[in-house]
């Protein structure tokens, strides 16, 4: 009877404990659809989130275009420091002035274009022929400075000959006044490093111009006037008298000579 007993408690032990496993299991299993939903709603909803983002950024892109537009068009009248600025500053002040001197500075050059050369009757054979002797009876006569400067003109070299004949007039002035503006605008067209037209010269007769230019003279730039001279006479004037510009002002007046 009691082995009965025990039998019975052991079966109804057996099946409480597998109830109460199933149980068990069947709530882990529901706890764990319920944190898997937890876990992938939030996903859900930040898609749906994104969504609703794109969607209003998709419908704001004009007017933040046309607001940048706007701000863009506010940044090009505006400086390096404030962007937000409407009005006129002091640094695009700055900048407009440099840009209009730019483009004064231009058109002066396009106007300036080729200066003109001295007035001169035209040369004869005699003078052409004598040109060829010597550079110092080239540099005598109007005709041959012209003749030369054109060349020069060719090599991109004109601002010596102009050089030269600047120095020639400065030696001509006696007004004080008039030698000072004169010897200032040679100063600034010709020996400035600043200037396109600036001449080769040494230091050596740089140092002696400064010192002048503390009192300038008719002589300020003496120096520099022989030394340019020499250049061309040494460097530029051969290749002159073997230039086309030459031989054929020479063979014209040749064959004029002829026919006379």
């Amino acid at each position: 009877m009691w082995r009965q007993a025990l039998l019975y408690f052991r079966t109804h032990s057996y099946h409480a404990d597998n109830c109460q496993a199933k149980e068990t299991l069947q709530n882990e299993d529901e706890e764990d659809i319920k944190a898997a939903q937890w876990i992938f709603k939030p996903m859900g909803s930040e898609r749906m989130e994104m969504r609703k983002r794109q969607m209003s950024t998709t419908q704001e892109t004009p007017g933040a275009a046309q607001a940048q537009h706007g701000t863009g068009n506010r940044g090009s009248n505006a400086c390096c420091f404030c962007w937000c600025c409407c009005c006129s500053c002091s640094c695009l002040t700055v900048r407009n002035q440099d840009e209009e001197r730019a483009r004064r500075t231009s058109h002066e050059l396009q106007a300036e274009g080729i200066p003109n050369c001295e007035e001169s009757p035209a040369p004869t054979l005699e003078e052409v022929n004598a040109w060829a002797q010597s550079f110092d009876k080239l540099m005598l006569t109007p005709a041959g400075r012209n003749a030369f400067r054109e060349f020069l003109r060719t090599e991109f070299s004109e601002e010596n000959m102009l050089f030269w004949m600047a120095c020639e007039e400065l030696k001509q002035e006696s007004n004080k006044s008039v030698i000072e503006e004169k010897a200032r605008l040679i100063y600034e067209d010709y020996i400035s490093i600043l200037s396109p037209k600036e001449v080769s010269l040494d230091s050596r007769v740089r140092e002696v111009i400064n010192r002048n230019m503390l009192e300038p003279s008719q002589h300020t730039f003496d120096d520099a006037q022989l030394q340019i001279y020499t250049l061309m006479h040494r460097d530029s004037y051969p290749r002159f008298m073997n230039s086309a510009i030459y031989k054929d002002l020479l063979q014209s007046l040749s064959e004029k000579s002829i026919e006379a």
